[in-house]
């Protein structure tokens, strides 16, 4: 019989530290490259009409957008991490063998009469 020892998958393993700091970053400067961007547009477009007002909303929003959407970090994916350390096997059970005589059986039968016969 082998010995059926798992290893851990690399690519199970949750990002590091520092690749998630990272990630984090880009995503917040690129919604933050968004919201100045959505500015610009906000005081160069000309004439002023109702996409002014949708530039300024999103110049405004975006910050607590961006800082939320950069906090998110990888916690909505879930990682299945496995442990590194080797598990020992159980011994497997054996199934209970069947019994060919028939179970005992109590048959316990209560009587109104019989509750009172005895403190008489």
């Amino acid at each position: 019989m082998k010995d059926k020892r798992h290893a851990p998958s690399v690519t199970s393993l949750p990002q590091s530290p520092q690749d998630e700091a990272d990630h984090r970053v880009r995503r917040y400067a690129l919604t933050m490259g968004i919201r100045t961007v959505c500015f610009l547009l906000m005081a160069l477009v000309q004439p002023l009409g109702w996409w002014t007002w949708a530039f300024a909303a999103a110049a405004i929003f975006l910050p607590y957008i961006a800082v939320v959407y950069a906090n998110a970090g990888s916690d909505s994916t879930p990682s299945a991490v496995e442990s590194p350390v080797a598990q020992l096997e159980s011994p497997r059970a054996s199934a209970p063998e069947p019994t060919a005589a028939d179970p005992d059986v109590i048959t316990i039968i209560e009587r109104r009469d019989d509750r009172g016969a005895g403190e008489r």
